[in-house]
């Protein structure tokens, strides 16, 4: 597809404005919808690659498809009443679009299956949306199943109604799955509202050798990558790219071998893309890492000055841009959790554009930042609402939203509910100067010990290293600290790591706030999660069924230093009155073993009566673990029994 090809405009922006004047005076309907986003007929929607060459499809091609496909759904659901809903189980693919147009098409309304929920739970969705049959490539349901290759035929279908709406499943990390209801009259809104990020930001409309192309890397069943992916862009007809599977290796291929212009991803992919990066720099020796970082931050400071930062990150970045993506890119958004400072100061220093968007299932889309300001595009500000909506922050902080765009209801255990009002996200916000900073969910709020409510995201984004990228804080009998022990790291590395760890609680002030740290040997995001599901790690956590990495094995020198250490252990237990087989040589009396300032007074008094000594008054964490304990009383001649 050339850039050229506007529906008979030159540019861009009269493009847009004409092809929304047009839904805007018309029918908001599905039907409408579904003739606007296809009339560019001779535009490629779809790119595959097929062993050694590209498979293009026209809008054109996959709408003639659509219809004979619409066709033979009918037929097999002969009988089942109009707006019926239809469940829609499949991966990403040309496939995927075709089928969803299909099921509006035949006057059916589809429910968007999230692949990464289990079983049961699709199940129960099924039920209470009421849905009658299921397009699935392979997975049994309770219902009639459709699979998507039967779907042709010679019938083309003329003169349906469509379908009245569609439905999108939460991603599920709350207590339940909520169906959220859109019609075409909220996805109008959200088209509207893409135009205005148009007019604000040119970058998001810009093009590579004539040609715009929407990397298909979020789920079309998630309300990001239905909206923001599909929906803006579709609508206006350009170019989508097949993405085969989630390897590094294949993204970056795909990219480079299609010449991608625009990518929209989880927190979770650019991390994992970032760290790769760093990685690399690293084992090219200490003084290029020092060059990197020097460049990166002089590229900072001059994005001050747009054009000469611009400038100097194009000609200073070129070769680390080639080892990632190449020139391509023109535009990058990440969303559906919090991302790191130094992630987006990496991706816009080397001359990409990374910015932050909000949204969730019940809202759709909301705000997309779009300042090329330093404070905001580096600071993780998600911007300012989109033109449909507004946002107020309530007295306890939490966002709330209201506008066109949102979803007309959401059902959840069979009850249904309207969103005329303000919706409340359960999101924690802030505003500052009219922009606005998620800073985590209200739902996931830990109490500490003192009673003190502590921000997850905050306090992981202030405790995550290169060493420890991946923290999870939980309410687990108490605040607990999850970290995922890093491939390749040595028992040793370990203790270093979580001492340096343990002085970075002191700094903040939190070690006598989180309860214990815990060490996981799997992933902490789980069973293809896009983010980190707190809800189901504490639940996998209190229940055994996380993999946790074992405590370092003790290495005692004799056999007097492995009594002196089981004594030590005994002593401890005694005092929180648990199973010393729960105490390991590193488990930090506060941290690990929830010990309260009574429990180590009383510990102190036990050891300074057994062993005859003062300890001092200020302790620390040096001698809250059984290790500090045992280095201390060897410092001043005591060794356990054997010495008094």
């Amino acid at each position: 597809m050339r850039y050229n090809n506007l529906g008979g405009h030159l540019f861009a922006n009269p493009y847009v404005a004409e092809k929304l004047r047009r839904f805007s005076s018309a029918e908001h309907s599905f039907e409408t919808l579904f003739g606007l986003m296809f009339s560019e007929s001779g535009n490629i929607l779809y790119e595959r690659r097929e062993e050694d060459r590209i498979r293009k499809t026209t809008y054109g091609e996959a709408k003639e498809h659509i219809l004979h496909r619409a066709a033979a759904l009918k037929s097999l659901l002969a009988g089942i009443p109009h707006d019926s809903v239809v469940g829609l189980y499949m991966e990403n693919s040309l496939a995927w679009i075709e089928c969803f147009w299909a099921i509006l098409c035949a006057g059916y309304r589809p429910l968007l299956m999230n692949l990464r929920l289990d079983g049961q739970t699709l199940e129960t969705a099924l039920h209470d949306a009421g849905a009658a049959a299921v397009i699935t490539a392979g997975k049994k349901f309770p219902l009639l199943c459709v699979d998507p290759d039967a779907l042709s035929g010679e019938e083309r279908i003329t003169g349906t109604e469509f379908g009245t709406e569609l439905f999108v499943m939460s991603s599920g990390t709350s207590a339940s799955v909520k169906l959220c209801a859109y019609s075409a009259e909220e996805l109008y809104y959200q088209i509207c509202d893409s135009y205005h990020i148009i007019r604000r930001c040119r970058l998001i409309k810009s093009r590579y050798r004539g040609e715009l192309k929407h990397l298909v890397f979020l789920p079309f069943y998630h309300i990001f990558g239905l909206t923001a992916m599909y929906i803006w862009f579709a609508f206006f007809g350009r170019t989508f790219v097949h993405l085969d599977d989630l390897a590094p290796q294949t993204i970056v291929d795909t990219i480079r071998g299609h010449a991608v212009t625009h990518i929209f991803a989880v927190p979770l992919f650019w991390e994992r893309v970032y760290d790769q990066a760093i990685r690399t720099i690293r084992t090219r020796g200490e003084e290029t890492a020092r060059r990197f970082d020097r460049a990166l931050r002089l590229a900072l400071r001059l994005s001050a000055i747009p054009p000469l930062g611009r400038l100097f990150s194009r000609l200073a970045f070129r070769e680390v841009r080639e080892k990632l993506f190449g020139e391509s890119i023109r535009f990058m958004i990440t969303g559906g959790s919090r991302i790191r400072t130094e992630i987006l100061e990496f991706f816009n220093g080397i001359g990409y554009r990374l910015v932050n968007g909000y949204g969730m299932s019940e809202t759709g889309i909301c705000s997309v930042e779009l300042s090329t300001r330093r404070s905001l595009l580096l600071g993780g500000s998600v911007g300012r609402p989109m033109a449909s909506l507004e946002y107020r922050i309530a007295e306890d902080g939490e966002l709330l939203v209201r506008g066109g765009a949102i979803a007309r209801s959401v059902l959840e255990g069979g009850r249904k509910t309207r969103t005329d009002d303000w919706f409340r996200t359960r999101d924690l916000a802030e505003c500052r100067n009219g922009h606005y900073f998620i800073l985590g969910r209200k739902d996931d709020l830990v109490i500490g010990p003192a009673g003190e409510n502590l921000n997850p995201e905050l306090i992981e984004e202030r405790l995550r290293s290169d060493e420890l990228p991946q923290l999870a804080l939980v309410k687990a009998n108490g605040p607990t600290l999850l970290c995922e022990l890093p491939q390749g790291m040595s028992s040793d590395e370990r203790h270093a790591a979580e001492l340096r760890l343990r002085d970075r609680l002191s700094e903040l002030g939190l070690a006598g706030q989180i309860a214990r740290i815990r060490w996981t040997a799997g992933p902490l995001v789980q069973n293809g999660d896009f983010k980190v599901n707190r809800r189901r790690l504490r639940e996998d956590l209190l229940a055994g069924r996380l993999e946790m990495a074992e405590d370092p094995a003790v290495r005692p020198e004799t056999a007097q230093d492995d009594r002196f250490l089981r004594e030590l252990i005994d002593a401890v237990a005694s005092a929180l009155g648990t199973d010393p087989t729960e105490i390991g040589v590193s488990s930090d009396f506060f941290l690990d073993l929830g010990g309260t300032s009574l429990d180590y007074f009383a510990l102190m008094a036990a050891l300074q009566e057994k062993y005859g000594i003062d300890f001092p008054s200020e302790g620390g964490s040096g001698i809250s673990t059984v290790e500090g304990l045992y280095e201390y009383l060897r410092s001043v001649g005591v060794y356990g029994d054997q010495a008094l």
